[in-house]
Parts: C-alpha cells; structure tokens; sequence
C-alpha cells in the first residue's frame, strides 16, 4: 500500500472515530455550562473542550507506550470489539453532570467527566494511529469542534442515516483486528508466512465479528419485545 493511501486511510479513520465517538462528550458540557451567561457559556464551552483534549492527548500517549508490552494490543483490540459493539446496541446515555453557577466550576466539571467517559475515544485512536504521535495529536485536535460545534447537526445526520453507525461501528472492528495483529506476542501463537495476510484477515474478522453481534442482539432483543406483547 502507498504511503501517502496509508496514511489518508489512517486519518480517515480517526476523523471517523471522532464523529462517532464525542458525541456525549458535546451533550455534557452543553450540561454544564447551561446555567452559566451566555459570554461565559462560550468560555466554558472552549476552555471545558480544550482541557478534555490535552487530558485525552496525554493519556493516548500513554496507552500508546503501553502497547508495546506483549499482549496488550489483544486485550486493547478485545476492549475496541466491545465499545464497537456498545456503539450499535446501546440507547443514547447522557452523563448526569449538574448544571455549575460559574465559569471555573463548569470547566473543572467538563474536564472530569471528559476523563472518565474518553476510554472509548482513547483506545481507538491509539489503535487507528498505529504509535504515531502526529496523527495522535491531530486525531484529538479534530475532535475540538465536533465536542463544540458539530454535536448536534452530527447526531441528525446519524438518526437520519444509521447506516452511517453501522459502518462506523464495522470500521472499530477493523481497526480492532488490525491492532491484535501488530501485537508481539501474536508470533509465539500463529505463525504465517505472509503477515500482512493475516492483518487483512484479522481486520475483516474484526469488522465482521462486530456487525453480526450486535445484529445478534438486535434480533434477540426484538424477539424479546414481542414475546412481552
């Protein structure tokens, strides 16, 4: 694969995530700045957004060097199945933040929620920058104005076309597949002769294994409902 395809694909992929991913994180600091005057409101909004971001860069960075530990990129790639997974049978859940009466106490509860609810954001970006610091950076940097501008015309869009959530979701079960293959410890367990075969292979398995899942449990949950009727 050309370098410059690759690295389109790589960028394509965490500016995907980031749609699919902030979401929440949009809807919780309009939470907590709502009781705040509008002037304010704006600070909050961009300083709240802006100190999740940093927070959310370091701990990437983090989990990046993590990963060069045997066995972890499986146990990442596993975690990056089930957010995957989460993404398509879940109903929308808001985080419970309280409204704050002033700037800095909305900005502190901004950042603390951020921390808390970005492990999915985390692991995936981490998987689809493949331990590079730039596209980590930039991946996160992107987010800034989907979190503060984009939330609501992006969750239209979505409840409009959510065909969209489901090749999102396949595109996590890609990068997941992906990831488990770059793990080091993956050559002590399989061994083949061509490599980038089995990342390929991984990857649709990935991607295939996330989308009939959730299907699964849509369908079961269906027949569920109308046994109850």
């Amino acid at each position: 694969m050309p370098l410059e395809f690759a690295t389109g694909w790589e960028v394509f992929e965490i500016v995907w995530i980031n749609l699919l991913l902030s979401g929440d994180n949009a809807i919780l600091i309009a939470l907590a700045c709502r009781q705040l005057p509008v002037r304010q409101r704006r600070w909050g909004v961009f300083l709240g957004a802006l100190g999740g971001i940093i927070l959310r860069i370091a701990f990437t960075l983090v989990i990046v060097e993590l990963m060069a530990i045997p066995y972890l990129k499986i146990v990442g790639a596993i975690l990056l199945l089930i957010i995957a997974v989460k993404l398509l049978i879940d109903e929308t859940e808001h985080s419970d933040v309280k409204a704050k009466p002033n700037l800095w106490g909305a900005v502190g509860a901004i950042i603390m929620a951020d921390a808390v609810m970005s492990l999915d954001n985390v692991i995936a970006i981490a998987a689809a920058a493949r331990g590079s610091t730039n596209l980590i950076v930039f991946g996160l940097v992107v987010s800034v104005p989907i979190v503060m501008f984009g939330a609501g015309a992006l969750l239209k869009v979505l409840e409009r076309f959510p065909a969209l959530v489901w090749a999102g979701a396949g595109l996590l079960g890609w990068v997941a597949g992906d990831m488990a293959a770059a793990d080091p410890a993956l050559p002590n367990f399989v061994h083949v002769a061509n490599h980038r075969a089995l990342e390929l292979w991984l990857s649709i398995g990935g991607c295939a294994m996330v989308l009939a899942v959730a299907l699964a449990i849509a369908v079961y949950r269906q027949w569920r409902e109308d046994q109850r009727a």
